[in-house]
């Protein structure tokens, strides 16, 4: 198994809510927000630009800038190619995240004429299961939409959200990934926000985790890489162990090597960290990245609870915190510091 880790900084932008579908474990609400008109990205897009060339100028460090686009589905915005367009003119490199299931012939060509790197699209497990997840007629849409990328030249990578619903036909995912000819396949695990709080009793127990990424450690993919953002399965290498620093080098990306942008420019920590530390349109970035309270908590050990708290490996993982945060929640402690619930490793 190759993890792959994040890029040194990089913007998930949510363009809109809307969706044409209605998954049962998306972590968005689904209510809808107004979103932010092109201008106003263009100008966000030229604020996070001006950021990271202040950074590189002041601390003489080389960034690898990116935005991951997503929705909803980025699709259903009508600007879309305008807007990525803005960004490749930024100089960013430009991810896609989508169901799939829009993804023309045509579109996919103009994804690869616009520089897009690549494209991930999610995929739940064989038909029925994925289809139990998305909705019905959904699975081969986004094959289709697959197919589009690939022919186009687009590196395509699967993403699964695991739970007890597909966990066991993960290998299934493996296989088809394979089939199809995909570059990656991806997994997280599900954050129980959003509708998906509605599946916290099918989270995956911490026993059931460590067997899953044992068993997807071991496996010998060939061409297919496999890759994930989870900070516990970055731990599985021995080379990561029990490092005991009190900075965070890597692991979760929240307040570290990133920031979320919602529709109407709602700026969080992480996509699925549903914590408000500023809007787009009337904060400045500097501030919020040095300034925030939440990112500074984020960022030192001591203000940590719990297992994650204590853990050696505190430096390079810290858990996955939208996880944490969303599974306190139903303890009533809103808690975004707490331990992950599913972490399987010694402390």
């Amino acid at each position: 198994m190759s993890i792959i880790g994040s890029h040194d900084f990089f913007i998930q932008y949510h363009l809109t809510e809307r969706c044409n579908l209605r998954c049962k474990h998306c972590y968005q609400t689904g209510r809808g927000s107004s979103e932010m008109s092109l201008p106003e990205i263009r100008e966000a897009v030229a604020e996070v630009s001006r950021l990271i060339e202040d950074w590189t100028q002041t601390y003489d460090i080389v960034f690898s800038p990116s935005f991951n686009v997503t929705g909803g589905e980025p699709f259903l915005r009508q600007d879309i190619f305008e807007i990525l367009e803005d960004i490749g003119r930024g100089g960013f490199d430009i991810y896609l995240l989508s169901n799939g299931t829009l993804i023309t012939a045509d579109r996919a060509k103009r994804l690869e004429a616009l520089g897009v790197k690549g494209v991930q699209v999610s995929i739940e497990g064989p038909e029925r299961v994925h289809e139990a997840v998305r909705g019905k007629g959904t699975f081969h849409q986004a094959l289709k939409g697959v197919q589009h990328l690939l022919e186009a030249g687009i590196t395509v990578t699967l993403n699964t959200t695991l739970s007890e619903i597909n966990a066991e036909y993960f290998m299934d995912v493996v296989d088809l990934a394979s089939s199809v000819g995909v570059q990656r396949l991806g997994f997280s695990r599900l954050v129980p926000s959003g509708r998906g709080g509605e599946l916290i009793d099918r989270m995956l127990k911490r026993e059931r985790v460590r067997e899953l990424y044992q068993a997807i450690a071991s496996l010998h993919t060939n061409e297919l890489k496999i890759v994930t953002g989870d900070p516990i399965a970055s731990q599985m290498s021995s080379d990561t162990n029990d490092s005991g620093g009190a900075f965070p080098i890597g692991g979760c990306a929240a307040g570290l090597s990133g920031l979320t942008f919602l529709p109407d420019g709602t700026i969080t920590p992480c996509r699925r960290l549903a914590i408000p530390i500023g809007n787009l349109r009337k904060d400045s970035l500097r501030e919020i990245w040095s300034t925030s309270e939440v990112l500074g908590a984020l960022r030192d050990k001591t203000k940590y609870t719990g297992k994650c708290g204590r853990c050696k490996r505190w430096d390079t993982c810290r858990g996955c915190r939208a996880i944490a945060y969303s599974y306190s929640q139903y303890r009533g402690e809103h808690d975004f510091l707490a331990e992950d619930p599913q972490c399987f490793l010694k402390e």
